[in-house]
């Protein structure tokens, strides 16, 4: 039998790839990817991935080429690949319910929130002044294999107190990477638990959450007259559109 090639597609992140080290395969800033065939509907489907909550990992471990560790990938930048594979999977046009009334998105139009690489440091971190302390924290945008730890550290946390709650210390621990300079780990987590104003760290996340390279998940819709911005919804029907 003849070689059947799969026609693929090249993704590219909204960060450009200019928060990787030099030497990474992302740092050129693309990713090809496969289109879906029924071997990723089967990955889809499985048990066992959905019930883990790894199914969307292996669906794209799967779509793309190459050997890359998706792992490394920074939270939005891995967003534009999922929405690269509905698109490769299922086409651009997605149909969701809201309030009662079904909307149709073009996906193919939604637009990445680029990153400004005049904010970067050479390492791929960003600077920022804390407006009320003035002290000069650096941070970095943090990836897939940083969140697992962050929810790893919050959740053995939650095993010693279950009334305690340490989302926002604990992810700031993880992505600040210098405090005035000072890039010693146990400093920083001292300075985010004794010494950063609850002004200032909400400066701080407001600010990181404004420039963070993502995908704009935001649309119109019509409701009683009014036209209101929301957030597309993404379900289940977002990759199982038959259901």
């Amino acid at each position: 039998m003849a070689e059947l090639n799969l026609p693929t597609e090249v993704v590219e992140l909204p960060s450009k790839g200019l928060i990787y080290p030099e030497d990474h395969p992302f740092r050129k800033g693309t990713i090809e990817m496969k289109y879906m065939t029924a071997k990723e509907e089967d990955i889809l489907t499985n048990q066992n991935y959905i019930n883990k909550g790894t199914v969307l990992d292996k669906l794209l471990e799967s779509l793309t080429m190459g050997k890359v560790n998706l792992k490394d990938l920074i939270t939005g930048d891995k967003n534009a690949l999922l929405i690269a594979s509905r698109i490769l999977g299922y086409g651009k046009d997605y149909s969701f319910t809201y309030d009662g009334t079904e909307y149709t998105v073009d996906l193919s139009t939604i637009e990445s929130k680029e990153l400004d690489p005049k904010l970067l440091t050479s390492r791929g971190t960003v600077q920022y002044t804390l407006p009320i302390s003035k002290n000069e924290v650096e941070f970095k945008f943090l990836t897939e294999a940083d969140n697992t730890l962050i929810d790893q550290e919050i959740n053995s946390l939650k095993k010693f107190n279950k009334d305690t709650s340490t989302e926002i210390t604990t992810r700031l621990k993880h992505q600040i990477v210098s405090v005035n300079g000072n890039t010693d780990r146990e400093a920083i987590r001292q300075f985010v638990d004794n010494h950063l104003l609850a002004s200032d760290s909400r400066s701080l996340r407001l600010y990181i959450k404004e420039i963070s390279p993502d995908i704009n998940l935001k649309t119109k819709v019509t409701v009683n007259g009014v036209e209101e911005d929301i957030d597309i919804p993404v379900g289940l029907s977002f990759f199982w559109p038959d259901l």
